[in-house]
């Protein structure tokens, strides 16, 4: 079975100017993979007649669906309609049901008609008239050569009315599409580099129609396997196989699958284990609190935390020694040690989290560089804790570090469920 090859080309000056964001391409790829079509390119491009045409020209070689958001509305600048019609080599004239269909939509709405919106039901002769019901900018559908092209509005309401209606359920009335079936591996803990030296022979041996792909962000890295065939049951049977032929190896390090966060594994972990957590912020500044309760039950388990961005409230509030702090200062293994024990005590809670660092861009040392990080997990079997040696960047330590410490609980977690 061929497998269907699509490009989105996005138009206009406001998506390369960084003004407004091309969510259009991102939905779009979503739909068709759930439809078997493979997004093997996605163009943007500005409000530029050589531009325009040249990326449809490329497109035509290489796909066999062609979806053009923006560039259809009554402007000058919108030059959409005007160079399908040239590319195409066909006139543009008036389609009495598209004029008809915008006069209604201006009636609806007590809005006068102009002149313009008028020649938004001009088209071009060759293309299909699709019918928008959201908005006075009609869809073109096109067929050239085996590939079938489709124009729509750059308005995202407007864009999934016409790829809902129209594009998606003629799909299958044009191509024999294969079944595309996903599952993400999530892991955290281990680099991308040691992960893929810890899978190379399984990867190698993958079957044909299973391929991986790593997908590194903040601290994790997801495996993706993504299986091509006819029958949705067997790929998933057959991804399920492999998974658990490599989970023995990398079992320690997965924290999920598919959607799932860390914090949202970490939630389910303390409800299983009917367990309790509270936090000590320093250097993260209660950006681990935010992640925590983001997910919905966490009342259940998260019982409060506290901020001491200060040494004296550190001592005040947590208990930490004054010679502590003198000693080893505030980024130290033994001050987080205290940190986490002090608000386990406070808040009456089976764990205990703390944080403690260098986030920058300033306050590092020659023994205690920006990107310096200590963190902590006090629990019934005692006290664990561990450095981070990040970067330069403040926000990223933060992000960073937040995924350490929810880390670290999960890894105590999984040894009490041993």
């Amino acid at each position: 079975m061929k497998l269907i090859k699509a490009e989105i080309i996005a138009i206009g000056d406001e998506l390369l100017y960084g003004q407004i964001m091309d969510t259009n391409s991102h939905w779009i790829s979503q739909q068709l993979d759930l439809k078997g079509v493979k997004v093997a390119h996605k163009t943007t491009v500005g409000d530029n007649r050589n531009d325009i045409l040249d990326a449809f020209s490329q497109a035509e070689k290489r796909v066999d669906l062609i979806l053009i958001t923006g560039g259809l509305g009554p402007t000058q600048d919108d030059l959409t309609k005007p160079l399908m019609a040239e590319y195409f080599g066909c006139p543009i004239v008036e389609v009495p049901e598209a004029v008809s269909a915008i006069t209604e939509f201006f009636k609806k709405r007590g809005r006068e008609m102009t002149p313009l919106n008028t020649l938004q039901g001009h088209l071009p002769a060759c293309c299909e008239y699709v019918p928008n019901p959201a908005g006075t900018a009609p869809g073109m559908w096109f067929e050239r050569n085996g590939t079938y092209w489709m124009s729509m509005p750059g308005v995202p309401h407007e864009m999934k009315r016409l790829m809902n209606d129209f594009v998606l359920p003629k799909l299958p009335e044009i191509f024999e599409l294969p079944v595309i079936y996903h599952k993400v591996v999530k892991t955290v803990g281990i680099g991308e580099s040691w992960l893929a030296d810890l899978i190379a022979d399984w990867e190698n041996a993958l079957p044909d129609h299973i391929r991986l792909a790593y997908l590194p962000s903040l601290g994790q890295v997801k495996l993706r396997l993504t299986a091509f065939g006819t029958n949705l049951i067997e790929l998933q049977e057959q991804v399920e196989q492999q998974i658990s032929l490599i989970f023995p190896r990398i079992g320690k390090y997965v924290f999920g699958y598919n959607e799932e966060t860390l914090e949202t594994a970490i939630g389910k972990l303390l409800k299983k284990s009917g367990k309790t957590l509270a936090l000590a912020e320093s250097c993260s500044g209660g950006y681990i609190s935010h992640l925590i309760t983001s997910v919905p039950g966490s009342s259940n388990y998260f019982q409060g935390s506290i901020v001491p961005y200060h040494n004296q409230f550190k001592q005040e509030i947590l208990g930490v020694k004054a010679e502590t702090l003198e000693k080893y200062g505030a980024v130290s293994e033994e001050t987080v040690h205290e940190m986490s024990e002090g608000v386990r005590k406070i808040f009456h809670s089976d764990f205990g989290l703390a944080s403690s660092g260098v986030a920058g861009p300033d306050g590092g040392s020659e023994e205690k560089p920006v990107g310096t990080v200590w963190i902590a997990c006090a629990g019934e079997n005692g006290t664990v804790t561990k450095k981070l040696q990040l970067t330069q960047d403040r926000l990223l330590n933060i992000q960073l570090t937040g995924v350490a410490v929810l880390n670290l609980l999960r890894v105590q977690l999984s040894s009490d469920d041993k």
